[in-house]
C-alpha cells in the first residue's frame, strides 16, 4: 500500500479495533462487577448479551442505509453513539446505588451503535480493494479485530485497577476520535450507491441470498459458531481463573489474552497466505472447525492450568485460521452495492454468536464440566460438516467483484 492509503487503512483498522473492546474488555472485569453489584454469572453474561443483541439486529438497516447513502455517513455516527452508550454506562455505575438497570440501557445504547461499524468497514474494504489485495486487507482488518481482543483484556484489567467502572468511560476516549478520523481523512466512491427503494433492493437482495444460498449461509453459521464458542470458553475460563487458580488483576489479564493472541496472529497469516489459495479456503475452514473440537473436547477433564492454556491456544490458532476465507467468501459474494447489506448480515449472525456465549455457559456452569466442553465439541463438529457440505469454491469472477 502507499503511504497515504496506509494511514487511510490504519484509521479504518482503528473501527474493529474499538469495536471488539465493547465486550472483551469487561470479561477479566466480570467478577468484581458481579461481586460490586451482587449479581448471578447469568445476570453478568446478559451485559454481553444487552450489548449484542442490538448490534445485531440494527447491522442489516445500516448495511441499507450504508448501501444508499455511503459508508461512512453510517459508520461515523454510529461511532458516537457507541462512545456514548459506554458513557451512560460509566456515570450509571459512579453515581447510582443500584446501576444495573441503567446500565443495561447504556449497553443497548453502546450496542446500537456497534450495529454499523465493523462490518461496514469491510464493506468499504471491499469496495477499495480487489482479487489478492482484498484478502489481505481483510486479513488485516481481522487482525485488527484480533487485536483488540488481545489487548482487551489487559486493557480492561489494567484500566480496572483505578476502579471496575473506568473501562466504560474508554470507549468515548477512544471511539470519538477514530470517528473524527475517518470523517475527514478516509475517502469514499460515491458511483457505488444503490439508488434502489426500499422495496426495490429487498428484491435483488432476495435474488442474491437465493443464488448463493448455500454459500452465505452456511458461511454466516461457521461464523457465529466460531464466535459463540469463543465469547463462551473466555467468560468461563474469566470466571475460574479467579475461583479454582486464583489469579487476579493484570496476571489475568494476560492469561486471557493467550487465546485471542493465538486467534489474531492466525488471522493475520492466515490472510496473508490465503489471499491467492482460493482452492485452500473449504478445507482450512474444515479443518479449522475440526481443530476446535479437537482443542475443546479435552478440556472437559484436564485440571492443571498449563496444559488447561496450551489448549486454548490451540483453539485460538483453529478459530483464527478460518475467519479471513470466511470473509472473503462473504464480501466477494455480491457486487458493491449489495456488498453492505450482505457483510451486516454477516455481522449479525456474529453478534448473535458473541450474545448467547457468556449467558449459555453461564447456565451451563450448573452442569457437568464435561457436558459444557464435549458439548462445545459437537458443536464444532457440527459447523465442519455444514461447511463440507454446504460451502463451495468461488467461481471464476469470484475476484473481480
Amino acid at each position: 500500500m502507499k503511504k497515504k492509503t496506509a494511514f487511510q487503512f490504519a484509521l479504518l483498522c482503528g473501527v474493529p479495533f474499538v469495536m471488539v473492546l465493547g465486550n472483551s474488555m469487561l470479561i477479566p472485569v466480570f467478577p468484581q462487577m458481579k461481586k460490586a453489584m451482587d449479581l448471578t454469572q447469568f445476570q453478568v453474561g446478559l451485559i454481553v448479551t444487552f450489548f449484542s443483541v442490538p448490534a445485531g439486529i440494527l447491522i442489516p438497516l445500516a448495511g441499507f442505509l450504508s448501501d444508499r447513502l455511503g459508508r461512512k455517513p453510517i459508520m461515523v455516527p454510529a461511532l458516537f453513539i457507541y462512545g456514548l452508550g459506554g458513557l451512560i454506562c460509566g456515570f450509571a455505575t459512579l453515581f447510582l446505588e443500584r446501576p444495573y438497570p441503567l446500565l443495561l440501557v447504556g449497553r443497548v445504547v453502546q450496542g446500537a451503535g456497534a450495529g454499523g461499524t465493523y462490518q461496514l468497514a469491510m464493506a468499504l474494504t471491499g469496495d477499495t480493494f480487489q482479487s489478492d489485495e482484498r484478502t489481505k486487507a481483510l486479513g488485516l482488518l481481522e487482525a485488527s479485530n484480533g487485536l483488540g481482543k488481545v489487548l482487551s483484556p489487559i486493557l480492561g484489567s489494567l484500566i480496572a485497577l483505578i476502579s471496575w467502572q473506568t473501562p466504560f468511560f474508554v470507549y468515548g476516549i477512544l471511539a470519538f476520535p477514530i470517528a473524527l478520523g475517518v470523517w475527514f481523512f478516509v475517502p469514499e466512491k460515491e458511483d457505488n450507491r444503490s439508488r434502489d427503494t426500499l422495496y426495490q433492493y429487498w428484491l435483488k437482495l432476495k435474488d442474491v441470498l437465493q443464488e448463493k444460498a448455500k454459500l452465505l449461509f452456511s458461511s454466516y453459521f461457521v461464523g457465529m459458531t466460531a464466535l459463540f464458542l469463543l465469547f463462551g470458553v473466555l467468560s468461563y475460563v474469566s470466571d475460574i481463573l479467579e475461583s479454582k487458580y486464583g489469579f487476579f488483576g493484570l496476571k489475568k489479564g494476560f492469561i486471557l489474552a493467550i487465546p485471542v493472541f493465538s486467534m489474531a496472529l492466525t488471522s493475520y497469516l492466515s490472510g496473508l497466505y490465503l489471499s491467492d489459495k482460493q482452492n485452500l479456503w473449504k478445507p482450512i475452514i474444515i479443518g479449522g472447525m475440526v481443530g476446535t473440537a479437537v482443542s475443546l473436547a479435552p478440556l472437559a477433564w484436564i485440571e492443571s492450568l498449563v496444559p488447561y492454556l496450551g489448549l486454548l491456544f490451540l483453539a485460538g490458532i483453529s478459530i483464527g485460521i478460518i475467519l479471513p476465507p470466511i470473509n472473503s467468501l462473504i464480501t466477494g459474494a455480491t457486487s458493491t452495492d449489495r456488498r453492505g447489506m450482505i457483510t451486516c448480515l454477516y455481522g449479525t449472525v456474529r453478534f448473535f454468536g458473541v450474545a448467547i456465549g457468556p449467558p449459555t455457559f453461564g447456565l451451563a456452569l450448573e452442569a457437568e464440566k464435561a457436558f459444557l466442553f464435549l458439548g462445545s465439541a459437537v458443536v464444532a463438529l457440527t459447523a465442519a460438516l455444514v461447511a463440507l457440505v454446504f460451502i463451495s469454491l468461488p467461481t471464476a469472477d469470484f475476484s473481480t467483484r
